[in-house]
């Protein structure tokens, strides 16, 4: 495996990566070019994994539920704590969001902080909306990634 540069290295200090050795970021940043490249190529319309998972079509373990939301752990972990929050209605990407949704997206924020703290994450926590293709968003169903556990670094990419 070609290793890579101090340039890249740095980048991958400075996105926050624990085990900033030149394989360990080789590794990151190819995790992180792959999840680009499934943005570029996401449809923004028809079903998506979220409305199987919420259908109980593929199966899922919820860390939190409730009439409006659900939460479970990322399969692809970025962080030691990794868990998304997801609304019920289909809602694609936050600038889609309309003025009726407003009480909903505080809601998905409340639920945030509240399994955040049951996860110990008492030190803080990042949490991260992706939007649109140039936003990184490969799931068109609005989802809140909460990320802790570990010091994360600035800026985020």
């Amino acid at each position: 495996m070609r290793l890579l540069s101090n340039f890249a290295v740095n980048a991958c200090r400075r996105l926050g990566h624990p085990n900033s050795s030149r394989l360990t970021c080789s590794v990151s940043l190819r995790k992180m070019a792959t999840e680009v490249e499934k943005a570029q190529s996401a449809a923004p319309e028809g079903d998506t994994i979220f409305g199987k998972i919420l259908r109980k079509e593929i199966p899922c373990k919820f860390i939190y539920e409730d009439s409006q939301c659900v939460a479970f752990d990322d399969v692809n972990p970025q962080a030691p704590v990794h868990f998304l929050v997801i609304p019920r209605k289909p809602i694609t990407q936050l600038s889609k969001a309309q003025d009726e949704d407003e009480p909903l997206l505080g809601h998905l924020m409340n639920v945030a902080q509240k399994v955040a703290k049951q996860k110990g994450l008492a030190d803080g926590f990042r949490l991260v909306v992706n939007d649109g293709k140039h936003g990184a968003q490969s799931v068109y169903h609005l989802h809140l990634h909460v990320l802790g556990g570990r010091q994360l670094q600035w800026p985020p990419g």
